[in-house]
């Protein structure tokens, strides 16, 4: 499977439920003992991280306990693209608040048991995709978080336009097949749609 046909068989978690049940079993672990307090709470926040700000995995792991601490945002340049962008992150304030106290402004964010690195794309994959098994999903990956961003903030806002510039789209097409918004799902919204 190629890295396309993989993005692609990555689905959104598509309603609140979803998310909280993806929650629980981040929090929890997948396996016979349960996840380490240290664990669960840094695996949580990089779910949260990554289902608010819509950004790709590289670019979370990257971060500093001082790119995000005390802040309401910070601005990158996306890995992929090299495009700046200014993260919003005060919905998670509270949670960062939390995490961050009394670690070291320059340790990584989401940090590696193993030394002084950040945890691996891959390591955060294993994460999400245990998590996805022990709800019975096998379409969960770190694509995941940013489709789940992208899906319900195209349900509240309806700004494709907007979410296309998020994500550094060419195009809204693309933005709406990224997300899952299925013909179906856009025919439906038009059933009660009349003008005049």
């Amino acid at each position: 499977m190629n890295k396309k046909q993989h993005i692609e068989k990555v689905n959104p978690l598509r309603t609140e439920r979803e998310i909280q049940e993806m929650l629980f079993a981040i929090e929890r672990g997948n396996g016979a003992y349960p996840k380490r307090p240290e664990l669960a709470e840094r695996d949580t926040l990089l779910f949260l991280f990554g289902i608010n700000t819509g950004l790709r995995i590289n670019d979370i792991l990257k971060l500093k306990v001082s790119d995000v601490s005390d802040r309401d945002s910070f601005t990158i340049y996306e890995g992929k693209t090299h495009k700046k962008r200014t993260v919003n992150i005060s919905m998670l304030k509270f949670e960062i608040k939390n995490y961050v106290a009394g670690k070291s402004k320059h340790e990584y964010l989401f940090k590696s048991q193993r030394g002084d690195r950040n945890i691996s794309t891959v390591q955060a994959y294993r994460i999400l995709q245990q998590a996805g098994e022990s709800i019975h999903r096998d379409d969960i990956g770190t694509h995941t978080m940013r489709k789940t961003f992208g899906y319900h903030h195209y349900k509240q806002f309806r700004d494709v336009a907007m979410l296309q510039e998020i994500f550094n789209h060419s195009a809204p097409s693309i933005t709406m097949r990224y997300i899952g918004i299925t013909e179906d799902e856009i025919n439906k919204t038009l059933d009660n749609f009349r003008l005049g």
